[in-house]
């Protein structure tokens, strides 16, 4: 691997890693255009994610540390929130474990991917206007055990290369009836347990491979530049959400899972 691929791979899984647009299979697309292939390749996928971990650690700096103070016992709001975030990782941490052969074997590749893009932006379309159209919703003191695993359960569709965790999570806490704002930041905060067991899993599982293919240096790079372009991304995606709703990410996901089934299609493009 050369110095730029990995900021380039840095680059989509950071920019990616919070849109409702799936940095798993925009960081497979890229590495099938770079011609990366197997355990390495995956294990080095899912180890740049702790960069969008620290982008998020950052910019929810008090929240998680009202968490941390709730597990000591000395913030009651923080720890209903740090259970039920534990409690909505629960679901993904079985599932995934039981099925993470079944989908390396048989999803990831970029046909699945396609149709879930296109599924998924389908959904945003369908969904967004709906959800818009409600003045409010409810804040993350109002959470129950319920609508965490509910939103836990969403989560485990987003095992699916191409599906997207962030948007299985916002659209499911939308749908229970959490604000825009409240639906994005514990969508952020599970991201930080989930991606960070992903994250450790895989770097055990694969990283004697990834560090022989790739070195040491490549993955640091790819975790600062992680770093940085999930910090951006996440910040803006906040504030777009709450103006503009999530049209533009419906749309840019089925214009490119067409492309992509085009070039598929075409032999341009090896699944």
């Amino acid at each position: 691997m050369q110095l730029w691929e990995s900021v380039l791979l840095g680059l989509v899984e950071g920019l990616t890693e919070f849109l409702p647009v799936s940095s798993t299979a925009h960081l497979l697309l890229t590495q099938r255009a770079l011609g990366m292939r197997g355990e390495a390749a995956n294990a080095f996928a899912i180890a740049i994610q702790a960069g969008a971990i620290v982008a998020v650690l950052a910019l929810y700096r008090a929240r998680i540390e009202g968490m941390v103070r709730g597990a000591l016992g000395r913030d009651p709001e923080g720890c209903a929130l740090a259970l039920n975030v534990v409690a909505a990782f629960v679901p993904a941490a079985i599932l995934g474990k039981l099925f993470d052969k079944k989908i390396e074997a048989y999803l990831l590749g970029l046909w699945p991917v396609v149709f879930a893009w296109f599924v998924g932006g389908a959904v945003i379309l369908w969904l967004d206007r709906r959800l818009r159209a409600r003045t409010e919703g409810r804040g993350l003191a109002s959470l129950t055990t319920r609508d965490a695993l509910t939103i836990g359960l969403a989560q485990c569709v987003a095992m699916w290369p191409g599906t997207s965790r962030s948007l299985a999570t916002i659209v499911a806490g939308l749908v229970i009836g959490l604000s825009m704002a409240a639906a994005v930041e514990f969508s952020f905060l599970l991201g930080v347990v989930t991606l960070s067991a992903a994250a450790a899993y895989k770097t055990v599982k694969g990283g004697a491979a990834m560090l022989s293919d790739y070195g040491a240096a490549n993955l640091l790079v790819g975790l600062l530049v992680a770093t940085v372009s999930a910090w951006v991304s996440a910040r803006w995606m906040v504030s777009w959400l709450q103006r503009r709703g999530l049209t533009v990410f419906g749309v840019y996901r089925v214009g490119l899972a067409v492309v992509v089934a085009a070039l598929l299609s075409t032999g341009r493009l090896s699944p």
